[in-house]
């Protein structure tokens, strides 16, 4: 151990951690950041996984959130190697009669794809991305009422219709493209679209496409890692790989430790030091739904019925509002969808350094009950299948990670909840527990700055910034 004491030590090399660590470099504090793989990254790892050449995103693969950071955009990643692509079409939604939902930068064209729902489309996001720049530095931010009357006004009318289920956001649209794409974007809250804040996400992810678009990172999703953690040892911080702290004696001498770790870890971490009241809060964290993925090695591209669908980073596949709707409803309720709602990126399409020529790689998972040991493969497969005849005689090779695969690569994805705790209206505001600053603990040298802080899931790093600047506002009192 090393006997160098620390102004900061942070925990967990996720999104969150490293910014966690960014922001407090940049206050030219004496830090450290520890972690227990032997690369940095967390979610943002990437990996051949099926043969050798294809380059599959471990977890995080499509970065809405990271292009829309606030804390990102403090930082020149592409000095760092950080290369973003692009895809032509951000989202693509078919449906089983050859149509599909297409959304793209420009709001006409995505409109367009819609049939006669078209002009409703544009009053649904029109609203959201005249206010985007403002809005999603209060949106990515703890519960707040912000001073400027006009951000005040761009909030509030985002969260009256952010507040209400999907079920009910969907009554403005008729064509069952428009219907299904908002159902997709919902369902990545991983409630039922009859729940309160679902319709949040469809408001949130599609607005994204049009303001800023769904990149991926060329390499693969591992160089975002890298790149911040460039920039932090630029800085002077300090990297630490393959050092698991399980308690906090396993800490070098340190004023402050930040902790990337939902409350289950930090419980057994420092449990007999957050008090009575905070630790009974924190054992009644609520984790939510559970992931199921595949990765592919494909001999050809993904053959979809419909060719448009070749020009999306990101397609969604599940069929109708409806059926979306009825999928996700199963998982809520603790049963395996049959037909799943799954999300599928092919990045190798745009990215030729992610499979040898002429080959290419599928990205794609379902939402399932959390810590489900179901093996959803072929109802995956399947999905994909419906919508592109022929892709099962193209597999090469297949990879897969239930819930309990996902929590062994990543502690923090307890179950398989890759959000870090269910992010319902009960939880958003609270997470992890009511409390004035939610990154603060009963005690003053840790903190917590994982995504089981506002604003919680996503690569966007605010956890971790939000928490590191609480810190610093601590100190300065």
């Amino acid at each position: 151990m090393s006997t160098k004491e620390y102004n900061a030590v942070v925990v967990g090399s996720g999104p969150n951690g490293l910014a966690a660590a960014l922001t407090l470099a940049k206050a030219n504090r004496s830090e450290a950041l520890f972690e227990s793989a032997s690369t940095v990254g967390g979610g943002m790892r990437s990996a051949e996984l099926t043969l050798p050449g294809f380059v599959h995103d471990v977890c995080s693969a499509i970065h809405p959130l990271a292009r829309a950071s606030p804390f990102f955009a403090t930082l020149d990643l592409e000095g760092r190697g950080l290369e973003w692509i692009e895809p032509p079409i951000s989202l693509a939604h078919p449906l089983d009669d050859g149509s599909a939902a297409l959304v793209t930068r420009d709001v006409e064209a995505t409109a367009a794809s819609l049939g006669l729902d078209g002009p409703a489309y544009r009053r649904f996001i029109g609203p959201t991305l005249a206010h985007w720049d403002s809005l999603i530095e209060d949106v990515l931010a703890p519960f707040h009422i912000p001073f400027q009357p006009d951000r005040a006004f761009g909030l509030a009318r985002f969260g009256l219709g952010a507040l209400q289920p999907a079920s009910w956001l969907v009554r403005a649209f008729d064509d069952p493209r428009a219907r299904a794409l908002l159902a997709g974007c919902a369902a990545h809250s991983m409630l039922r679209l009859e729940e309160p804040l679902s319709g949040a996400f469809a408001m949130l992810f599609l607005a994204s496409a049009h303001a800023v678009g769904w990149p991926i990172a060329r390499g693969g999703s591992s160089r975002i890692a890298e790149a911040l953690a460039a920039e932090l040892t630029a800085l002077g911080g300090e990297v630490i790989t393959d050092r698991r702290i399980d308690r906090l004696s396993d800490l070098p001498e340190h004023g402050v430790a930040l902790f990337d770790v939902t409350p289950r870890q930090l419980l057994s971490i420092a449990g007999d030091r957050m008090g009575i009241r905070y630790a009974r809060g924190l054992r009644g964290y609520r984790y939510g739904p559970g992931a199921f993925k595949v990765d592919l090695a494909l001999d050809g591209p993904i053959p979809w019925r419909n060719p448009d669908l070749a020009g999306a980073g990101t397609v969604h596949l599940g069929g109708t509002y409806e059926e979306i709707a009825a999928s996700e409803r199963e998982v809520a309720g603790g049963r395996t969808p049959e037909r799943p709602f799954v999300l599928l990126a092919q990045h190798s399409l745009f990215d030729s350094s992610r499979a040898p020529e002429g080959k290419h790689t599928v990205w794609a998972y379902c939402h399932v009950p959390n810590g489900s040991p179901v093996d959803m493969t072929d109802r995956i497969i399947d999905q994909i299948e419906r919508f592109a005849p022929g892709l099962r005689d193209r597999i090469l090779a297949r990879h897969t990670m239930g819930p309990a695969e996902l929590e062994a690569y990543n502690a923090n994805y307890v179950g398989g909840d890759i959000n870090g705790g269910r992010q319902d209206v009960l939880q958003l505001f609270t997470r992890p527990t009511l409390r004035l600053d939610p990154y603060s603990t009963p005690d003053p040298a840790i903190f917590l700055c994982s995504s089981s802080t506002p604003p919680g899931g996503g690569v966007h790093g605010m956890c971790g910034h939000l928490a590191a600047q609480s810190l610093i506002r601590s100190r300065a009192r």
